[in-house]
Order: structure tokens, then C-alpha cells, then sequence
């Protein structure tokens, strides 16, 4: 009898114990996965903002873990920069990148995994249109910032005047971008679709 109690007691403190550390599991993977996807960066000659495939899995991580995990997965990422690793573009690290020209969209990662996963987790079963939509609406909440903080950088560090820098900003931190992260959204709703079809 008491060996019975022992095993329920036991059952029951690893079935509260394991959602947590699968939560914890998959919010570090996603944090390595964007720290992976840094490290494939290209820089083009126009901008100081390199192509990466962080943004790829930016948006699956708010699709698949949903917003809250979403968000924790990217602030886990920012906190491995901030100890000095090496995990953003390029392999550089958060004293070079925080005060560069791309510390805004990074910022704008934690939201948008945080917006993806809202929209996605508002429905029971939600559709390939509603997941794009919300990698869509996710898009927005790191150019908004990417580009607000590139245009104060543009401002402060290389004089440009301040309605110059925002267009400026727009036009060399947005727009050529855009194309590119839609198919990567796209790719993402076709993974995050397939992978809720089959819980």
C-alpha cells in the first residue's frame, strides 16, 4: 500500500513537473535556432541590415509554442547575447549589435513571436490563412522598431537629418525585405500547418 502511494506521489510530481521542462526545452531549441539562423547572414552593399534566416524561425517559434513561449524563446536568445555570446548576425556580439543599426528589429522579435502566437493560438484549429496572417501582422512588429531605432542611428551617427533618416531607414531597413521574409512566412505557415494537422 505504501509502495502504491509512493509510485502515485511520484506520477503525479513528474506529470506537474514535465510540461515545464518540455516548455523549457522547446523555448531553448527555438533560441538556438534563431541564434543558428544568425549565423547565415548576407550583407548587401545598401544596408547595414544583413539577410538572415533568424526571421524564419522568429515566426515559427510564435506559430508552433504559441505567444507566450513564442516571446520567451526570443528573449532567451536575446539573453545569450547579452552573456557575451556570439549568437547575433554574423556571429558578432550584443556590445557591438546593441549599439549598431540593427538593435531595433531584435527587440521587435519578442513582440512578434508574442503577436504571431496570439493570432495563431485564437482559434482551435487555425487555418494556413490565419497563421500567415499573423507572421504578417508579426512582420510589422519588428520592422516598426527595426526601423524607428535604424533611423535614430542614421540621425545620431551619420548626421542625417531626422525625416530624411526615417525614409531613408525605411527604404534601406524595409522595403527590400519584405519580399524576402514573405516567402519565409510562407515556408513557416506550411511547416507550423502540417505540424498542428498532425497533433
Amino acid at each position: 500500500m505504501a509502495d502504491t502511494s509512493i509510485r502515485v506521489l511520484t506520477s503525479a510530481r513528474t506529470a506537474r513537473v514535465h510540461p515545464v521542462a518540455r516548455a523549457l526545452a522547446l523555448t531553448t531549441l527555438f533560441a538556438l535556432l534563431t541564434a543558428t539562423g544568425a549565423q547565415i547572414a548576407l550583407r548587401v552593399p545598401f544596408t547595414p541590415v544583413p539577410v538572415t534566416l533568424q526571421v524564419f524561425f522568429v515566426l515559427l517559434s510564435g506559430a508552433l509554442l504559441g505567444s507566450r513561449l513564442g516571446a520567451l524563446s526570443q528573449l532567451q536568445y536575446l539573453g545569450l547575447g547579452l552573456t557575451g555570446l556570439p549568437v547575433f548576425a554574423g556571429g558578432t556580439t550584443a556590445a557591438t549589435v546593441l549599439a549598431g543599426p540593427t538593435a531595433g528589429y531584435l527587440l521587435g522579435f519578442v513582440v512578434a513571436a508574442w503577436i504571431v502566437g496570439r493570432v495563431v493560438e485564437s482559434a482551435p484549429r487555425p487555418g494556413a490563412i490565419r497563421i500567415l496572417a499573423g507572421m504578417s501582422i508579426g512582420m510589422v512588429a519588428y520592422y516598426l522598431p527595426g526601423t524607428l531605432w535604424l533611423a535614430l542611428w542614421l540621425h545620431t551617427v551619420s548626421g542625417v537629418p531626422g525625416v530624411q533618416a526615417l525614409t531613408t531607414a525605411a527604404a534601406v531597413g524595409t522595403l527590400p525585405f519584405i519580399a524576402v521574409d514573405i516567402a519565409k512566412a510562407v515556408v513557416a505557415t506550411g511547416i507550423a500547418r502540417g505540424a498542428r494537422i498532425r497533433r
